[in-house]
């Protein structure tokens, strides 16, 4: 099986993933009564491990809810240096250059990675490590925050892949890196 980088992400319409206090409670903006996943889960049994930048790590520990995933979860970060006990065997601190990272997670036998956190994506875009990309733009243009892409060195042309409406009034947009 060949190595792959998913990203799957929310966004405003106008680009950005968080507030510009951090906040990501416009997630939440659009009512959903029957709790839809919008297919987050159809989207996790593709993947064999999550790699997620410090800031989204921190805003995870932050809900104070049992921890989330039955993945394996590997925290990049360069400031850290350790994570909570009770995280032991769920989560692992790496530290690195991205390749030395991918190449330990592999190591292990992760090949299908999910890369959350808008610094932790910009970084591997930067570096031409993402294979796939699932965006969902929630309605509502929030002025200013934390963008989803920054700068690259060169453009990047991705091929899309499907669009779906969920409750009438969230897209989500799959694409595919063109090499």
């Amino acid at each position: 099986m060949q190595n792959k980088n998913y990203v799957f992400i929310a966004r405003s319409i106008d680009g950005y993933i968080a507030d510009k206090d951090g906040g990501i409670d416009f997630l939440h903006s659009v009512p959903n009564p029957d709790n839809l996943d919008i297919g987050y889960n159809a989207f996790s049994e593709r993947i064999d491990a999550i790699v997620m930048g410090r800031n989204t790590f921190e805003v995870v520990l932050s809900f104070n809810i049992p921890w989330p995933y039955t993945k394996p979860v590997f925290v990049v970060s360069s400031s850290l240096n350790s994570l909570p006990e009770d995280l032991t065997g769920k989560a692992e601190l790496v530290k690195g250059a991205l390749s030395d990272i991918l190449e330990h997670i592999h190591n292990k036998g992760n090949k299908i990675l999910y890369i959350d956190g808008g610094s932790l994506v910009q970084s591997f875009l930067k570096e031409d490590l993402i294979d796939e990309m699932i965006i969902t733009t929630i309605p509502i243009i929030l002025g200013g925050g934390v963008p989803l892409f920054g700068e690259l060195p060169k453009p990047m042309e991705f091929e899309h892949v499907k669009s779906e409406v969920f409750l009438n009034a969230i897209t989500q947009d799959s694409y595919r890196r063109k090499k």
